[in-house]
């Protein structure tokens, strides 16, 4: 075990873990409760972080801070060395202050920031042709070409519009010259004025072409000495373009992720299986492959890992300072499928079965659906690798009936859910839903006090690609999201609000209570958003739509009982 090594591991002193149990398996990344051992060593990061007075980052949490806020995950990983000594290595995603290379952290998998890297000498052309399309798009002669064939072509467009109009009313007195002759004149005379109104009228339709070849040669020359301009930047990018490329696939080649065994994967072989087919940007420099990396090069055995954020929180994600999150989805699962592979790890809760004694209470039924008051925890389809949900278990129950679901609910969300149990039945409704005609209520229970009573948020919400089911809010590419919300009462540190969504966006409601510009208040229980209880607080207490038989208003409602 090398001296660096040694100097990125930090002991827990003997006397604060001498009655800490060590884990028995290693955590499931993806969703867990931080290890007693994880939290202290979180706690000393912390506070190195908030210490360290030289760590020329802004994380956004003192004003006298300069330089762009960034936010950061940190991860900690708890390991035995050879002897057994019980100890952490701390680790953060991408670059902190700009690089990588901070005594503290362990190191990236791979270091592109070395002097004389293969990255910064190619990184370095990249940026020499960045630099080459931008003194041509800023050229004066160019710029000036730009502005010509602009103004030239506005001009020749009125010279051109200005002859036309000229020579239609050239035509039309020729013409009225013709009737107002043509009892006149003898016969003879007639054709001698035919045969010159003739000329005159060729005459102009010269005039006009001559005018419009002119200013079309014109036009092309500036065009052609434009696209000239045009080939050398078009010819500039397609160079950077394939430098790019080459290089992000030597840097695929060069992030190889070793597992329990040794063995090694590069990040092309890992994510070639994936529904990405390559690796996506910043793969491999979250902070959870790279703790696992310096541990398993250094002899470490590994225990258990937590990551949390230090900093502001961003305006898309839901991230607040000092919050333990789980790994990514996109850009670790599949890297941690490997680098876990043959080692002991936690149970996936996604993958565990509902309880069969928690009950689905039929709350109406007739021959077009069934109202149903679904428990937190039951999906509302089956899954993947879980069968048991609604649907599942109105097929026991409907026998013969195959039901048809019209709408979900989150699985850990409680309340009404309705089910059809005819296709006409089904396209009724569900158009309704579509239709947004469905009145629908929802009850929380919020994690702090609400000053406010009422109101209605507006955030529109868009699909976190890699890190999925979360999402984001997203000014530019979100769909409108609208929620209606009301105070029902406030307890000492929590409020129960009623919701009337507007929108029927995924996570609308989760995301509306947590995102700081929302209520700022994630639903209690809320483990993607806020930290997990007993269950997530979240009802679906009310339902109104019209009856597909009767053509007349119904309307469901069930207490939240919490």
């Amino acid at each position: 075990m090398g001296a660096d090594s040694q100097s990125r591991i930090s002991y827990f002193p003997e006397e604060v873990i001498k009655d800490i149990a060590l884990p028995e398996r290693f955590t499931f990344p993806f969703y867990y409760e931080p290890h007693p051992l994880t939290k202290i060593a979180a706690a000393e990061l912390q506070h190195y972080l908030d210490t360290q007075a030289n760590l020329e980052h802004n994380f956004g949490l003192s004003a006298d801070k300069e330089g762009m806020v960034i936010g950061k995950m940190f991860g900690v990983l708890v390991v035995q060395d050879a002897v057994g000594k019980l100890g952490y290595l701390s680790a953060f995603s991408g670059k902190l202050a700009g690089t990588n290379d901070h005594p503290k952290f362990v190191p990236p998998v791979f270091d592109m920031l070395v002097e004389d890297s293969f990255f910064l000498k190619e990184q370095e052309i990249i940026n020499t042709i960045n630099a080459r399309i931008e003194a041509i798009n800023t050229d004066e002669s160019y710029l000036r070409l730009k502005q010509d064939v602009q103004q030239l072509s506005a001009q020749s467009l009125q010279e051109i519009a200005a002859c036309k109009q000229l020579l239609k009313i050239n035509k039309d007195n020729r013409s009225q010259l013709r009737e107002q002759q043509k009892e006149k004149l003898a016969q003879q005379e007639y054709v001698l004025l035919e045969e010159e109104l003739i000329k005159q009228s060729l005459y102009d339709k010269r005039q006009l072409k001559e005018l419009t070849v002119k200013w079309e040669q014109l036009l092309e020359q500036i065009r052609t000495r434009i696209t000239q301009y045009e080939k050398d930047i078009e010819q500039l990018k397609n160079e950077r373009k394939e430098r790019s490329a080459s290089l992000q696939q030597q840097l695929f080649q060069q992030y190889v992720f070793l597992n329990k065994a040794g063995k090694h994967k590069s990040l092309q072989d890992i994510f070639s299986k994936t529904a990405f087919g390559k690796p996506p940007a910043g793969a491999g420099e979250c902070a959870t492959p790279k703790l696992l990396q310096f541990a398993f090069a250094h002899g470490y055995k590994p225990l258990a890992m937590a990551e949390f954020w230090w900093g502001a929180s961003p305006k898309s994600e839901i991230r607040v300072h000092q919050h333990f999150y789980p790994a990514c989805t996109g850009k670790c699962k599949p890297i941690l499928a490997h680098m876990l592979e043959g080692m002991e790890v936690e149970e996936n809760p996604f993958l565990r079965a509902t309880d069969d004694s928690v009950q689905l209470a039929i709350v109406y039924e007739d021959d077009s659906f069934v109202v149903v008051n679904k428990p937190h925890g039951l999906r509302s389809v089956p899954g993947v690798d879980i069968h048991d949900s609604v649907y599942t278990r109105l097929q026991q129950v409907l026998g013969n009936i195959e039901p048809l679901i019209v709408h979900r609910l989150d699985m850990d969300t409680s309340g009404l859910l309705v089910v059809a149990k005819t296709p006409e039945a089904h396209k009724h409704i569900q158009k309704q839903f579509l239709q947004r005609t469905v009145s629908k209520r929802y009850r929380a229970l919020l994690s702090k006090v609400l000053e406010p009573s009422e109101g209605e948020i507006n955030l529109p919400l868009a699909a976190d690609f890699f890190n999925r089911p979360r999402q984001l809010v997203c000014f530019t590419t979100g769909k409108r999201s609208v929620t209606r919300w009301k105070v029902v009462a406030r307890y000492e540190a929590t409020t129960k609000v009623d919701f009337w969504p507007l929108t029927g966006r995924t996570h609308q409601l989760r995301m509306h209570s947590a995102h700081e510009l929302g209520l700022n208040a994630p639903i209690v229980g809320d483990d993607l958003y806020g930290t997990s209880a007993e269950r997530m607080y979240l009802h679906a207490a009310y339902l109104e739509f019209i009856h597909p038989q009767t053509r007349q208003k119904v309307s469901f409602e069930v207490a939240e009982g919490f």
